[in-house]
């Protein structure tokens, strides 16, 4: 079995209100189903978040670290950044 991440750090494309959609509740709990599978720094995903009255905004994700395990789960704390730093 594949151990949860304790950290893992993400660059979105987007600008601070998409970062915002990115930190919500609905979303983290998007990550850990939909990323169950290993991740790895460099791993790019693209990905959506809600514009409002049923807009959807495109964004990609980035790999930037993962540390102490190899997933995305529950206990997982995620960090993002904008991926032009």
């Amino acid at each position: 079995m594949t151990a949860d991440a304790d950290r893992v750090r993400l660059a979105h494309t987007g600008d601070e209100a998409v970062a915002e959609k990115l930190r919500t509740a609905a979303f983290v709990q998007y990550l850990c189903r939909s990323k169950a599978a290993p991740v790895a720094v460099g791993d790019k995903w693209s990905e959506v978040t809600s514009d409002g009255c049923g807009r959807t905004k495109p964004v990609i994700l980035i790999v930037r670290a993962v540390e102490r395990g190899q997933r995305i789960g529950q206990e997982t704390t995620i960090e993002y950044e904008q991926a032009n730093r």
